[in-house]
């Protein structure tokens, strides 16, 4: 008979729970008359997880690279069901209620996030900095970055689609596993929401696998390296635009020392930010060609805007201007203040011709692999 659901857990010596976590799933699937099944990624248990889990009817796949991750991965490829859900083994999720989830598949969407701060939080089944500091605030990044809506960025207990997966193409081996699945989801443009769902105090007693600081930076660095949007062109943008504004206005008021000192600091600030720019759209080249960023709507038609010959072009003329304003100022007889008004406009254009040139031959090697 076909498998309609596979509800999919990661683990790691969870000896104390597993038994429980699988038994719920179980007595979830047979209470609503579906046909599924429960695969554990084990990661390497050596506390008799996976004899217990086995015993219980459960699917073992055993996964040697270590990391949430590659253990939640490893079962999934392995899954069988239209629909997965995936949870935790230490019974902190809501597996007796996954109604919701399975109701939100069927309905078409394709990715259906839990939110645990719209369901029942139960007594210390979140750390004080996890439920007020860190998923707050990353899931405000990944929001703004992404543009979503999840109110819960890292529940543990999501479910999915067997093909919305293998449109995902997911590659985290860590915790960022979590985050990767709703951007990925959201570059995508899948059909995605939320549900409430309960979430208990983990049931064993031993220290967590999840490290705060850590996997949090790991959560963070994730989002960071896959929106070079943000993490390079908005904070390029800003800057270079405060640059050329500040020159501006440094053309027309200072003068002497005054204008020595700071045409120096807007002259870094150009040059700085350039490279932000110029980082975004290699990045963003490099990654979607790697696989790493999903191929956006508007991608292809980056190689119609801009090639090798309008770089070129644009690169030469701004470093004629530049020669040709250095050569004026070092012509001219005018006094050292009117000179150097001259000059450093020069050495800016001069400077972002020859980086603009540089730019479009590394971007026509990048866009080789497009064409191909």
């Amino acid at each position: 008979m076909k498998i309609e659901l596979s509800i999919v857990m990661p683990c790691l010596n969870e000896i104390e729970t597993i038994e429980l976590c699988i038994s719920k799933a179980q007595q979830f699937m047979q209470a609503n008359n579906i046909i599924g099944e429960v695969i554990i990624g084990d990661n390497g248990s050596t506390d008799g997880s996976i004899k217990k889990a086995l015993s219980m009817g459960a699917i073992v796949v055993n996964v040697k690279e270590k990391g949430y991750g590659n253990a939640s991965r490893g079962a999934i490829e392995a899954a069988n069901g239209t629909y997965i859900i995936t949870a935790d083994t230490d019974d902190s999720h809501d597996l007796l209620n996954l109604e919701p989830f399975v109701s939100k598949l069927k309905e078409g969407y394709e990715l259906v996030m839990g939110n645990r701060f719209k369901g029942e939080q139960k007594k210390d089944a979140m750390p004080f900095l996890h439920r007020y500091v860190g998923n707050p605030v990353l899931t405000f990044i990944g929001n703004l970055f992404f543009k979503t809506s999840i109110g819960d960025f890292h529940c543990g207990l999501r479910g999915f689609t067997k093909t919305a997966y293998e449109k995902m193409d997911l590659n985290s081996q860590g915790m960022e596993f979590a985050s990767e699945i709703v951007v990925k989801a959201s570059m995508l443009k899948l059909k995605i929401t939320e549900v409430p769902t309960t979430v208990f105090a983990a049931g064993r007693s031993r220290k967590p696998h999840l490290r705060t600081f850590p996997d949090g930076w790991r959560h963070l660095r994730f989002l960071l390296l896959y929106s070079p949007k943000w993490l390079f062109l908005i904070p390029g943008v800003l800057l270079f635009f405060t640059g050329i504004v500040g020159l501006m206005v440094l053309l027309n008021s200072s003068s002497g020392i005054e204008y020595i000192r700071e045409s120096t600091l807007i002259l870094g600030i150009i040059l700085f930010s350039f490279q932000f720019i110029v980082f975004y759209g290699l990045t963003k080249i490099f990654a979607v060609n790697h696989g790493l960023i999903p191929k956006g709507t508007n991608y292809s038609s980056l190689f119609h805007y801009f090639n090798l010959e309008r770089g070129l072009i644009l690169g030469a003329l701004l470093t004629l201007l530049g020669s040709v304003l250095l050569y004026t100022g070092f012509i001219s007889e005018l006094k050292i203040e009117s000179t150097l008004k001259f000059i450093f406009p020069a050495i800016i254009a001069i400077a972002l011709g020859i980086q603009i040139i540089l730019f479009s031959f590394f971007f026509s090697i990048l866009g080789l692999a497009e064409k191909k």
